[in-house]
Order: C-alpha cells, then structure tokens, then sequence
C-alpha cells in the first residue's frame, strides 16, 4: 500500500495521547513512517483536531503539535468536487463523507479509523489501525 487515508479521530488519538487509544495508534504511525507508506488526512482533520485538542492544552501547543504533525503526512484539500460528492445520501455522517471521497480522489488503498461502521459503504478496504497492522504482517 501506498497511499492510506488516516481518519480524525485516528489523529486525535496519537496527538491527545487518548487512553485506551494512542498505543495502537502510535503503532501504526510508527509503522507507517518506518515503511515509507504515504499518509494523506484532509484539511478538515486539521480543522477538527485544532478544535478538539483546543479544549485540552494551550492554544501555541496545539499548533506546535499540528506543524510537527503536518511534517509527517500529505494534506489534502477538500474542495467542491468533495463537497458535491459528500452531499449524497451515500454517508449518514457528512464528515465522514468527506473523508472517504477525498480519500477516494487521492487514490488511497485504505482508510484507517477507529469508526469503521460509519464507512460501511466504501469501496476502499477499512481498517482500524491494529487491522491495518495485522494486514501488513500477513502479507
């Protein structure tokens, strides 16, 4: 795999260091960045992680972690094509909608999130990030 598609609440969980979470996650990121395998997140996951860790430290720290976060992804954009596409009914969670398009127009083999039931309708595998590590061991 090339190219995966890292969800919000995946992001929130390694930078917040989330209990019962970030483990998993900092497995993964370390996996991903010692295998070379291209991280893309949405802008919107900027947006929403500021938000949320805004709410737990200061706000120079928030953006201290998200610029040495940004080092170690690609950054897509969400655009209107994205937003046209998010408006269908295929997604009850519009942000989710948005996530999986952007993934799918950044030509992304997987997506990883901890809310796999919200992406039922993807046709791009979805893993959870202990899956996604799984999957890569068996290959």
């Amino acid at each position: 795999m090339k190219n995966v598609f890292v969800d919000t609440n995946v992001i929130i969980d390694i930078l917040g260091k989330r209990i019962n979470f970030f483990e998993e996650s900092q497995d993964f990121f370390t996996y991903a960045i010692d295998n070379k395998i291209q991280l893309i997140v949405s802008t919107l996951s900027f947006a929403n992680t500021h938000y949320i860790l805004s709410e737990q430290m200061k706000q120079n720290k928030v953006r201290n972690t998200l610029r040495k976060f940004k080092t170690l992804v690609s950054v897509a954009n969400f655009d209107d094509k994205i937003l046209e596409l998010s408006l269908g009914d295929e997604f009850k969670d519009f942000e989710d909608g948005i996530q999986y398009f952007i993934a799918l127009e950044n030509s992304c083999q997987a997506i990883v999130t901890r809310n796999k039931k919200d992406f039922k309708k993807s046709q791009i595998p979805i893993f959870s990030p202990k899956e996604f590590l799984s999957f890569q061991e068996k290959r």
